[in-house]
């Protein structure tokens, strides 16, 4: 199987920006490689472009959550009947009702397959414009700061960043849920004085 994906990853590669878009684009709905694969090294060969590159899958990221979305508000809910009880479905739904955009961010953010929660967005009916604010945030973030560290080591950042990028997205995340609980705790706090 890793043999098929990393033949698919050179393949897309040859297609350069277009590919990129591409897989941008499916790995927010449906697709099992992340854009992060073509984007690398399409902008360590073009570090100049890195940015324009960032900004391509961002876009096409979230244009693919978008269509997540309604893959999510148009079959995800009968197929999740199928595989899970109604009441798992309504708590998973209750929570990310509640801490859906915080989700949305982390997902967007860090190596979590990000698919999984635009699809559940649609199926949570979470308001498009949400979905769309906090995947511009979550995607935008992680592909600049590939694109800005690409920009700043050159050749080194490939290696740093399959070293260190999953641990760094991922302690940035648990930041994120700290500060987010730290506000909501406040903001309880308010509403009781």
């Amino acid at each position: 199987m890793s043999e098929m994906i990393h033949s698919l990853e050179v393949w897309l590669l040859e297609y350069g920006v277009w590919g990129l878009i591409l897989v941008s684009f499916a790995d927010s709905s449906f697709f099992p490689i992340p854009p992060d694969v073509l984007l690398i090294p399409l902008s360590l060969a073009n570090p100049s472009s890195a940015l324009l590159y960032a900004f391509y899958t961002t876009l096409a990221s979230v244009l693919g959550a978008i269509f997540g979305w309604f893959i999510g508000r148009k079959i995800g809910r009968p197929v999740l009947i199928k595989i899970f009880s109604e009441e798992k479905i309504l708590k998973v739904e209750e929570a990310f009702n509640k801490y859906g955009p915080m989700a949305i961010l982390i997902a967007g953010f860090t190596p979590i397959p990000y698919k999984v929660f635009t699809i559940f967005a649609g199926v949570s009916n979470i308001p498009l414009r949400i979905l769309v604010i906090w995947s511009i945030i979550g995607r935008g973030l992680r592909f600049f700061l590939e694109a800005i560290l690409i920009m700043t080591l050159g050749a080194k950042a490939k290696p740093f960043i399959e070293e260190n990028f999953t641990m760094v997205t991922i302690v940035a995340g648990v930041v994120l849920i700290a500060l987010f609980l730290i506000y909501k705790l406040l903001q309880k706090r308010k509403q009781v004085v």
